[in-house]
């Protein structure tokens, strides 16, 4: 496998999505994680949540479809998605190549205190993506 990279200025999920805080507004922007695009192969179709619907952390909230399989989109953060990324819909295939820039999925208006805070960071992510794969 290749190496794959976590960036530090993100927090992750055991369910394998990114979150990262934009400018301190109280929103986050939403992906999955190099290991999880990997994983799925060649991704095809992307079901975002759309504008306005609420999302909770640990919960469906859409699906990454893939030449292999279909996997759930499970949101790393609570709170309402307040964009989405409609160029994934024409090219879903960015989430392979750039899948914490350009690949990102949506964005949301995070709900209480310290919602990214409950996530991993980039070096206990490694250590759990290690761990799961071992």
């Amino acid at each position: 496998m290749a190496t794959l990279e976590y960036p530090a200025a993100l927090r992750y999920s055991r369910d394998h999505e990114w979150a990262a805080g934009t400018d301190g507004d109280g929103a986050a922007r939403v992906g999955i994680t190099a290991f999880a695009q990997d994983s799925l192969g060649d991704v095809v179709f992307v079901e975002a949540p759309a504008v306005g619907d609420s999302v909770t952390a640990g919960e469906q909230c859409g699906e990454v479809e893939s030449t292999k399989s279909v996997s759930d989109l499970i949101s790393p953060v609570t709170g309402t998605v307040v964009e989405v990324n409609e160029s994934l819909g024409d090219s879903p295939e960015v989430i392979n190549s750039d899948p914490y820039g350009e690949g990102w999925i949506f964005t949301v208006s995070l709900e209480g205190d310290g919602a990214l805070g409950d996530l991993l960071d980039s070096a206990a992510y490694a250590d759990f993506v290690a761990n799961e794969v071992a």
